[in-house]
């Protein structure tokens, strides 16, 4: 079987520098990451990731892992990140971020990007892993979750929108070397899609904050008291003032209690929390990021 793939893969990268058969697309795909651009070690060279990675072109894996075996996606509420979601501009041409998704459909074509992105750094921080479910946008907000169905045969799947790209006319979703292994876009190197945005409502009660699949919330710490009794009343009191969870966290087995506010997912929703807790009865309370 691992003969077949390799043998698969010799052939697909002769397609992929084959000038005289237009109707085999080249695979490899310009990959840019802005935000994290590379500067150009020359200044004719209007790549912004020259010098960034150590394969001058794209290419598939020695050995290619059985991508059946690949969980699926399954989308959930996730905050936008910090980095990757401001409107920027590439080679001339002004990006801009959508800010609402809901509806949102696009029709072109998908590549994928594989081995010399592998284990880079996306646009928005995390790192790319060809073996994951994740694939990359100009504009969508990230993370995303989009549906992407290969027009061509019908099959799809979901992937986590976390990057930037792809920047080639009639392109307008890269996908991960699994996600197009899902749909049947890597013997061709692109193919026709539809995508989809799926959008998840933020969940609003403590129990369902905690219980997400997001690694880390965030608490606005207002006061540390040793009452457990005390702390219930404050608790009653902070919930109608802040309209708000407020959670009470005991230290260490110890008599000591620390009232805050949240979970939030958002680390915006803390800052706001925050601004409005200093501006009342508590001038020294501070964010916490808590890891699941």
């Amino acid at each position: 079987m691992r003969s077949l793939f390799l043998l698969f893969f010799v052939l697909l990268a002769g397609c992929s520098s084959s000038p005289d058969k237009p109707q085999q697309p080249e695979t490899k795909t310009e990959h840019a990451t802005p935000g994290l651009l590379f500067k150009p070690n020359t200044p004719t060279n209007d790549d912004p990731n020259a010098g960034r990675y150590s394969l001058k072109d794209d290419r598939a894996p020695t050995v290619v892992p059985d991508f059946s075996k690949v969980p699926p996606v399954v989308p959930h509420y996730e905050p936008y990140s910090r980095g990757g979601n401001k409107d920027y501009t590439l080679r001339g041409k002004r990006y801009h971020i959508i800010k609402n998704t809901k509806g949102y459909t696009e029709t072109g074509y998908a590549s994928w990007y594989g081995e010399k992105f592998h284990g880079h750094k996306t646009s928005n921080g995390e790192t790319y892993n060809m073996f994951a479910m994740t694939a990359a946008h100009k504009t969508l907000p990230l993370p995303s979750f989009v549906r992407v169905t290969n027009t061509r045969n019908g099959k799809s799947t979901i992937v986590r929108v976390n990057d930037r790209g792809p920047f080639h006319d009639g392109r307008i979703i890269d996908l991960s070397m699994a996600a197009a292994a899902k749909i049947g876009v890597i013997s061709l190197g692109t193919a026709p899609v539809k995508i989809e945005v799926i959008n998840v409502p933020k969940p609003s009660s403590k129990e369902a904050i905690k219980n997400s699949p997001i690694p880390h919330h965030y608490f606005v710490q207002l006061a540390a008291v040793n009452s457990l009794a005390k702390a219930e009343e404050m608790r009653k009191a902070l919930k109608r003032q802040y309209n708000t969870n407020v959670d009470i966290e005991q230290v260490d087995n110890r008599t000591v209690y620390r009232v805050r506010l949240g979970p939030f997912m958002d680390h915006n929703d803390a800052e706001r929390q925050l601004s409005k807790a200093k501006a009342h009865h508590y001038p020294k309370a501070f964010i916490i990021t808590a890891n699941r």
